[in-house]
């Protein structure tokens, strides 16, 4: 599932949700959870599941419920059952116990992105991540994973490096999805094109976002550049020649390539 941006956008705001089924962004995510304040949950719950079945989404369309250990979360997640959405996003998952109870309550079909973002999710991050049901992709919550560490600001993300490195891993070890956290700071264009570049050398397939004006170049930013897709299918083409039959190493343009670049160039080419 291709997932370069994600877009978060208050269910309970029918203007925004409006505006989202013309955007281009990968993932559109309705929130029940921070975006909606306590005493417009039950209204939030009941305008994502009305989105979701008038449909019109250009993107793929996710849910974020509240946590199950909420007054709010097995309602929300009984209400979106029979929802025509394409996965569930879960905060706070703590334990594989969770991605258990959460997978049950899904229909078959809909995937289960579980967020990453208490000290108790770093320390079971394996058994989270190597959990059996629906779960697909691993989101890093990082407002909520430097508030409850207690970490100071940095502009390059420093006291996090070590959990945005170990949420890639884990999900790469387990075939799901890796999605960076949101960057609050809207208008600062520099600083969000820095964190997209960061995100994306670590590893990550996307970023989560809060304002339409990120999409663009986070899209750009997880996507392939046109100097990637012109390498690729040149690599493609060496290891086509008769004359690299059986090799697994050969020279492309003063490179030594593998056969394991060959997969990774096949792998870009089919995801454009």
């Amino acid at each position: 599932m291709r997932a370069r941006s994600v877009l978060y956008l208050p269910a309970s705001n029918p203007r925004a949700v409006e505006k989202a089924r013309g955007l281009p962004c990968d993932v559109t995510v309705l929130d029940l959870e921070d975006a909606v304040a306590p005493e417009m949950k039950a209204e939030a719950r009941q305008a994502a599941v009305a989105a979701a079945h008038q449909g019109g989404f250009g993107s793929r369309l996710g849910v974020r419920i509240n946590g199950l250990d909420t007054p709010w979360g097995a309602e929300d997640l009984a209400a979106l059952r029979d929802a025509p959405v394409d996965l569930i996003v879960a905060p706070k998952v703590e334990s594989a116990a969770m991605v258990h109870a959460l997978s049950r309550g899904l229909r078959p079909g809909v995937a289960l992105w579980a967020m990453i973002e208490t000290p108790r999710a770093l320390i079971d991050l394996r058994d989270i991540a190597e959990a059996d049901g629906a779960l697909r992709g691993l989101m890093l919550g990082v407002n909520d994973l430097a508030k409850t560490l207690k970490t100071g600001a940095a502009p390059d993300r420093e006291p996090l490096k070590p959990w945005l490195a170990a949420v890639v891993a884990h999900a790469r070890a387990n075939g799901l999805t890796a999605i960076d956290g949101v960057f609050n700071r809207i208008k600062d264009v520099a600083g969000f094109a820095a964190e997209c570049a960061q995100g994306r050398v670590y590893g990550f397939d996307g970023k989560s976002l809060i304002h339409p004006s990120q999409i663009d170049e986070a899209n750009a930013a997880f996507g392939p550049s046109a100097e990637d897709i012109t390498w690729a299918r040149t690599v493609v083409a060496a290891f086509a020649a008769p004359e690299a039959r059986g090799l697994g190493v050969i020279r492309v343009e003063g490179e030594m390539v593998e056969r394991l670049h060959l997969q990774t160039a096949q792998d870009l080419l089919a995801g454009i």
